[in-house]
């Protein structure tokens, strides 16, 4: 599973197990006591404002696959939907998401220079990470793109790792073989997101999530997919490091 694992070091509604359940509880009531020892982020929408950029390439990709376009008055609708519902609505099929997401990925890297961060992500970074001992990110962009990102904007240094996951589902898998490798208790890793998936890929791998309301997903679809923690600005991911 580690082998999986692309690293870069350096400067439908299912049922919940019972054990699931009863972890996700433990966790929300220990909130205010929670340090981590290790903060895990998403990238796009939750580092990166790619939002935009992305509905320009989707649409530049779509007639090739027969797609139709996205506008942007269309946005705020396809924010309260799930992955799954969202490649419904637009009438894509999953074997083409392996090759859209590909060629976006590529496309997106001739336009990082064009891409701006969250406002007031880069001014909460430094503080977060002086009090974690692994600070990382996971993404399903490309890590070179995460790379060439950050280096713009003085930001690669802060981070253990980079490491990306070729799925869109896929994360799940991703965050328990970084908790394998860093030794960590499932309380002691939280994973950080704007997207229902997300949220999701958290309860699955049995550790807990910070869902940010500024990316993809509405606050509405967020809170209603459970996470552990619920954040409107990135200066209120500062409180979760109060003890």
């Amino acid at each position: 599973m580690l082998a999986r694992l692309r690293f870069s070091r350096g400067c439908a509604h299912t049922r919940t197990p019972r054990s699931s359940l009863s972890l996700r509880t433990q966790l929300k009531k220990s909130r205010p006591t929670m340090h981590y020892r290790a903060i895990i982020f998403d990238f796009d929408g939750t580092i990166a404002d790619t939002l935009e950029q992305t509905r320009h390439i989707y649409n530049q990709l779509a007639p090739e696959y027969g797609l139709r376009s996205v506008e942007s008055h269309e946005m705020e609708t396809l924010r309260n939907f799930s992955l799954s519902e969202l490649l419904s609505h637009l009438e894509i099929s999953t074997f083409r998401v392996p090759s859209l997401l590909a060629r976006g990925t590529a496309m997106l890297r001739e336009r990082i220079a064009q891409i701006p961060l969250i406002p007031g992500i880069a001014e909460i970074l430094p503080s977060l990470r002086a009090e974690a001992q692994i600070f990382g990110i996971l993404t399903s962009n490309a890590t070179e793109n995460v790379n060439l990102l950050l280096d713009a904007h003085g930001l690669r240094s802060h981070f253990t790792f980079v490491s990306s996951t070729s799925k869109l589902t896929g994360k799940a898998k991703h965050l328990k073989a970084i908790r394998k490798t860093f030794s960590l208790q499932s309380t002691e890793m939280l994973y950080i997101g704007d997207e229902i998936r997300d949220v999701k890929a958290s309860h699955k791998a049995g550790i807990p999530c910070a869902a940010v309301t500024w990316g993809f997903n509405s606050r509405a679809s967020l809170h209603a997919a459970d996470p552990t923690h619920l954040i409107d600005s990135p200066h209120e991911l500062l409180s979760l490091r109060r003890s």
